[in-house]
């Protein structure tokens, strides 16, 4: 399975779930590798002390390269990361009008994917290349959504570009779930944004909801996932029970 954790719009949650959702596959004894398509690499922090001397932007430069060069191991359980690199920023510019460029990823998966039970791809905040090579390369798409006024703004053209991917270049490509985050149950606004999410996407919304909790948003800073951080949290329960309903989804 190689799921992509995708949204144009910034600030929902995505690395967060990125980082969290891995782990949690990996300490439930699945052999996971964690992408890292962001320019600001901060899934990449997560889990790295320094920069890596080869990253994903080397794979999308040169995928006829030792791809396993870039994958390292970390100190979670059955968790490796291919981690970003600030180069992955010029990505775009460079490949520009390259026909075979929304493949990169895919070719290069398909000599390690089969490696690892499940992939996991974190994302920029655009609907540029980095996304597009993430999607064309997925099974699967899991669509963070922050519970906001502003909610909604930007997925319409998310979907569209699924659609225009299914129908060109991956049509296998699911929508595996949409995952509300940063949720306050205490509050009119978050309860009615919430109901408005379920009416929109129907089944497709994960049962498990992600509250705000200061314990996700600190873990990075110490390098940890939410499992080892904190443990006892209501972050750690969330992405637990997360991990569960993926499982059932793709099983």
């Amino acid at each position: 399975m190689i799921i992509s954790i995708a949204n144009q719009k910034g600030g929902v949650g995505k690395t967060t779930t990125a980082i969290n959702l891995a782990s949690a596959m990996g300490f439930a004894g699945k052999k996971v590798l964690l992408i890292d398509l962001d320019p600001q690499a901060n899934s990449s922090m997560s889990f790295l002390s320094e920069p890596a001397e080869r990253s994903t932007y080397d794979w999308l430069l040169h995928p006829e390269s030792d791809a396993e060069a870039a994958i390292h191991e970390t100190q979670t359980e059955n968790l490796w990361i291919a981690p970003a690199s600030i180069g992955l920023a010029r990505v775009e510019q460079q490949l520009q009008g390259e026909l075979e460029a929304p493949y990169r990823l895919k070719d290069v998966l398909d000599s390690v994917a089969n490696d690892f039970d499940f992939v996991f791809i974190d994302t920029p905040p655009t609907l540029g290349l980095l996304t597009v090579n993430a999607l064309v390369a997925s099974t699967h798409l899991v669509v963070p959504i922050q519970s906001s006024y502003f909610a909604m703004e930007g997925t319409d053209d998310l979907l569209d570009t699924v659609e225009k991917i299914k129908k060109r270049t991956n049509p296998g490509l699911e929508i595996l779930g949409v995952l509300v985050t940063m949720y306050d149950k205490r509050t009119v606004l978050g309860r009615d944004i919430l109901g408005q999410i379920r009416e929109v996407f129907g089944a497709k919304v994960f049962q498990t909801v992600i509250t705000r909790n200061v314990r996700l948003e600190e873990s990075p800073a110490y390098k940890e996932s939410i499992f080892t951080f904190a443990p006892r949290s209501t972050g750690a329960l969330q992405y637990q029970n997360l991990s569960e309903e993926v499982l059932k989804r793709v099983s």
